[in-house]
């Protein structure tokens, strides 16, 4: 057997362990006229003819321009492929978020990557919630930080925390600060020669819940009073449809000059591809100059600039306005379905379990032990969900995850409630059948 056979015979085995505890995966396509509660384009804004009319009338100018980098920008953006477009948008983005600066990243993953690579120093230390995003893990992999410690998620105070099943959760943030200030080398971060940054996400995509940042801010200030706890905000769930005109959580709070950076996703309800780190000018420069997830790639073609130009200023002007009103009674007319639902059936919990929380973002999780064959239901309904199964999230936790958008209809809503009640009631009867 050549070489090459055997290293297919050893990754085949590895899949093949993977199919066995039913974690398998593969590229599907959507069929044409699902109604999509999938995806994360929260705004559906590539429906709105005006946003449709305006990128494709620039896209037009530009090539009538004879514009030499419209389909692709040639280079990395510290050779060949910067641009004044690129530059412009960068200032207009940082203006419109109220930070000083601001840097393009190709996605959002590339630019938690690049600033959790290259920023934290040696003797620096990262706090975490245990559920933040996996480019954020990746970054802090690669990165010179001496330490990566992990708080409970979204537990702010040392008061919040509990034993449940007879297991004591992961420690609260401040908690977490409190040992390490009191360990050995604590004063160093007491007096503010070492910095501690703290990485939280505004909407935690998974499950939907909004992150506790003032409380966040308040604690890391407590704590570390002399400005060397560093706050970063991934904002890629909720650009967009929290704040005034869809600036971000951050903004939505008027934190902007107590969280250090903040990093913004286009590919969610922007509905365009690529991220954006808001920084201070010097930090912008530090990653210009450290980054490689900035320096060792090809910059974002013409286009991609294009698309977010225009969908933020479409965000701007206010046309994003009655689409994000639309989008929240849409989400609580859902939950409340579900609600009614889950009340009438009484399902084991093995089978259906719904938060009574009403949701704050675009995000209802619906859990349940079979989330292949729920969303395999709804599917062959017409309704696109995806099975979210370990390790994307913690197991035990398996779900599927509906995503509302400003597109979706009422009757969508209950059409979507309505196949997972048609699949509870069929697993409740096949249960019954068995006794």
């Amino acid at each position: 057997m050549s070489q090459v056979n055997q290293l297919d015979a050893s990754l085949n085995k590895h899949l093949d362990r993977r199919k066995a505890r039913d974690m398998f995966r593969s590229l599907t396509l959507v069929p044409p006229g699902t109604a999509d509660f999938s995806s994360n384009a929260y705004l559906s804004l590539s429906a709105q003819p005006s946003v449709k009319k305006t990128f494709l009338s620039r896209l037009q100018d530009a090539a009538h321009a004879n514009t030499p980098s419209l389909l692709g920008s040639g280079g990395s953006r510290l050779l060949d492929g910067n641009s004044p477009k690129a530059e412009a948008l960068e200032k207009t983005l940082a203006a419109f978020h109220s930070a000083p600066a601001s840097l393009l990243f190709n996605s959002a993953m590339d630019a938690n990557v690049g600033l959790f690579s290259c920023v934290p120093q040696p003797d620096d230390v990262v706090l975490y919630d245990e559920l933040v995003h996996a480019s954020i893990h990746d970054g802090m992999r690669l990165s010179r930080a001496a330490e990566k410690l992990s708080f409970a998620h979204s537990t702010v105070w040392s008061t919040e925390e509990t034993v449940e099943h007879g297991k004591r959760k992961p420690e609260s943030l401040e908690t977490v600060l409190v040992g390490l200030l009191s360990r050995p080398g604590g004063h160093l971060f007491k007096s503010g020669e070492r910095n501690v940054f703290i990485s939280v996400e505004g909407v935690y995509s998974m499950d939907g819940d909004v992150c506790p940042l003032k409380d966040i801010t308040d604690c890391v200030e407590r704590w570390l009073p002399k400005g060397n706890g560093l706050v970063i905000v991934d904002e890629a769930h909720s650009l967009g449809v929290f704040g005034e005109r869809g600036q971000g959580l951050v903004s939505e709070l008027g934190l902007e000059d107590r969280v250090w950076a903040r990093v913004m996703g286009f590919g969610k309800a922007m509905g365009c591809s690529g991220g954006l780190i808001l920084c201070s000018d010097i930090t912008r420069s530090y990653l210009i100059n450290y980054a490689r997830t900035l320096i060792y790639t090809t910059a974002m073609a013409l286009p991609s600039l294009i698309s977010i130009e225009v969908a933020y200023e479409f965000m701007m002007s206010g046309g994003a306005e009655p689409l994000v009103h639309r989008l929240k009674n849409l989400v609580k007319n859902a939950h409340c379905l579900l609600m009614e639902m889950y009340e009438r059936l009484k399902p084991p919990s093995h089978l259906l379990r719904v938060s009574l929380v009403e949701p704050k973002s675009s995000i209802i999780p619906v859990f349940t032990d079979h989330p292949r064959s729920l969303a395999g239901h709804c599917q062959q309904n017409g309704f696109m969900v995806r099975p979210i199964v370990s390790p994307t999230v913690p197991k035990g936790t398996e779900r599927i995850r509906l995503c509302l958008h400003a597109a979706n209809t009422a009757d969508e809503a209950v059409g979507i409630v309505s196949a997972i009640e048609s699949w509870v009631v069929s697993q409740m009867n096949v249960s019954k059948s068995r006794l």
